[in-house]
């Protein structure tokens, strides 16, 4: 049984032509990949200085707030958590799924994301990938961390679940890229 066609249907497999093929192969590729999991650890460091200032500056607001109030401003500590997970997601989707399909840690690190089939990112996929980081870091321990040692493309399990690559950008810029529309 093939597993790839012509686009024709007859081959009897599960691709017939329509679904492409991995995007970066890392057998042909492997500069891509080469220290990403270093680089992916201090932009998720740059990433938390980003994600936590507004919040320590909105900790701070509310304190001074509420010995201005005489107690009554301190009422709203309790918007602290829920929007600083608002914040992050709204981060992480907005920045993976906008023009560098990286964060602001990724672009220092020179890092960005991709699919699998080698498409930019796009808000929700980014908000997901925080999203089951996050709950994969705090169910199964950062232990988990541990799959980017032993596959290829260096994907941890959140990226393996939603179909993601990180790359190094450097390397990519020297491949040539296609041509632009705008």
């Amino acid at each position: 049984m093939s597993y790839t066609g012509s686009g024709n249907g007859s081959t009897g497999g599960w691709n017939s032509g329509n679904v492409p093929p991995h995007a970066f192969d890392p057998w042909l590729q492997p500069e891509l990949f080469r220290g990403a999991l270093t680089r992916r650890v201090v932009a998720f460091f740059i990433d938390l200085l980003v994600l936590s200032v507004p919040v320590i500056l909105a900790v701070i607001f509310i304190a001074v707030f509420g010995v201005v109030t005489l107690g009554l401003g301190w009422a709203l500590f309790w918007l602290v958590s829920p929007a600083s997970v608002i914040w992050a997601v709204i981060y992480y989707g907005a920045s993976l799924g906008g023009p560098h399909s990286a964060t602001i840690g990724m672009r220092v690190m020179d890092l960005e994301l991709r699919t699998w089939y080698g498409a930019p990112g796009y808000f929700v996929l980014g908000a997901m990938h925080a999203v089951l980081f996050w709950i994969s870091i705090s169910v199964l321990s950062p232990l988990v961390l541990l799959v980017g040692l032993f596959n290829a493309r260096r994907r941890l399990l959140h990226d393996v679940v939603l179909g993601t690559v990180i790359i190094n950008n450097s390397v990519r810029a020297e491949v040539a890229q296609a041509a632009r529309t705008y």
